[in-house]
């Protein structure tokens, strides 16, 4: 009986029946005929019944999913079909999602004949790392008469890890890595100078800079001949991450340490292409995952799981413990890039000395985010005196962000004052610019 459902059509039939029954009252001409549909209507029930929990009644339904799903992605998320009853059925499917969807209107509606399959197709975008337990699928089963429902559950429990964005790495690894197509996003960077190392002399071809002519060597082989160079390899590329209570911040659904999880996912995987070494450390009041750079073959994956794990804390940033810890952990001149936040000038006037300490070891690039929910109020026509007040205290708080990129680049600082959503991409712009001006 728990799998028998009355529809819509059940009550609507049954509802004109009883009102039927009442005008019988001062017709009483109608009551034979209201008994009769009355009848009938409960013969056409029992049919219903009969075909719903039928012998020959059988449905399979089978979910589709990634062996993981990535943070911030559209994940594709698939369920086919089968039927093998002998009729025509309608099918409302209803998928069991994770919790951490919190979807309650989760619905689908589909027609299936007689031996037909069915496929059907949705998205998921977690905003949020971790495990996701999907449930079982139900299939709530209506014949061509409509009056009842049968529920029909599928077995199809299983748990997704949700990990950084290995999607968004692989589209910018070519991006960056592409010498050809023009991709927009990722800047033409100007290189200058030859900060590379020599690689050989080879036959002048269209294109090559003019200014790497090796003219002894054209001289002896009476034709024109080119330095190649190749970039400097096997450099210490670190990736910082904040996760004090000032990355929690929500952006599009995503956190700004999310953001910062998986732009340091997408740099760690180009350095590694560059041949240079990646590494990762996450620090709070304390001092979190910790991978030391190198550029072995599990090195990115080492990264994945190390952020994968990591998790916002609701404490203040301890920079003189990360200048400690940039002493300890990392040998030798390295890049570190510095994903935080710093919503007032007092707050990275505390942090400055020790930038600026951790700066002259290392080549230092703090990245810190613009509040985009500020920007679109700011561009919104204002209506009342309140409004144009509002706007005027958000353009001084916004002015005074890239009074802060001004401050860090007074001290030698490298900084980045980016969008949330364009993060990934300012940062592979910022490092493969330091690469070529030869800085590392």
């Amino acid at each position: 009986m728990k799998a028998i459902y009355l529809t819509n059509r059940f009550f609507w039939a049954f509802g004109g029946l009883v009102l039927l029954f009442v005008v019988s009252f001062w017709v009483p001409v109608l009551l034979p005929a209201s008994q009769a549909i009355f009848v009938l209507l409960l013969a056409v029930v029992i049919l219903d019944g009969l075909l719903l929990f039928g012998r020959q009644l059988e449905v399979s339904a089978t979910r589709h999913t990634p062996k993981m799903m990535g943070l911030g992605d559209e994940n594709p998320i698939k369920i086919t079909l089968n039927s093998k009853a002998n009729l025509p059925l309608r099918l409302r499917v209803i998928d069991e999602l994770p919790v951490q969807f919190q979807r309650r209107d989760f619905e689908y509606r589909v027609g299936l004949q007689p031996g037909a399959a069915e496929k059907l197709q949705y998205t998921l975008r977690p905003v949020e790392r971790g495990r996701y337990a999907f449930g079982d699928i139900n299939l709530f089963l209506s014949s061509p008469i409509g009056l009842l429902e049968r529920r029909w559950i599928a077995p199809a429990e299983v748990t997704i890890p949700v990990y950084p964005s290995v999607l968004q790495m692989k589209q910018l690894e070519l991006r960056a890595l592409d010498r050809i197509a023009q991709h927009p996003g990722i800047k033409k960077i100007r290189r200058i100078g030859h900060s590379y190392e020599f690689e050989q002399i080879k036959n002048y071809v269209r294109g090559d800079d003019y200014r790497s002519i090796n003219w002894k060597a054209s001289s002896r082989r009476s034709t024109l001949m080119v330095n190649q160079y190749e970039d400097e390899r096997s450099q210490q590329i670190y990736s910082i991450i904040d996760k004090s209570r000032v990355m929690k911040m929500p952006f599009k659904g995503l956190s700004l340490m999310d953001y910062a999880v998986n732009a340091s996912l997408a740099i760690s995987n180009i350095a590694l292409k560059k041949y240079d070494r990646a590494g990762l450390i996450t620090f709070s009041d304390k001092i979190g995952a910790t991978v030391k750079a190198d550029s072995k073959a599990m090195q990115l994956n080492k990264i994945l799981n190390a952020l994968y794990a990591e998790e916002e804390r609701q404490v203040e940033a301890n920079y003189e413990l990360l200048y400690y810890a940039a002493r300890k952990l990392i040998a030798g001149r390295s890049m570190i890039l510095l994903y935080t936040n710093f919503e007032s000038r007092f707050a990275l006037e505390r942090a400055l000395p020790f930038l600026r300490r951790i700066n002259r070891t290392h080549l230092l690039v703090v990245i810190f985010f613009e509040n985009t929910e500020i920007r679109t109020f700011i561009e919104k026509e204002a209506e009342h005196i309140e409004d144009i007040y509002l706007q005027t205290v958000a353009r001084k708080y916004l002015n005074e962000k890239a009074q802060m990129v001004h401050q860090l680049r007074q001290y030698g600082i490298q900084a980045v004052l980016t969008r949330p959503e364009d993060l990934s991409v300012n940062t592979v712009n910022k490092y493969l610019e330091l690469k070529s001006r030869g800085l590392i």
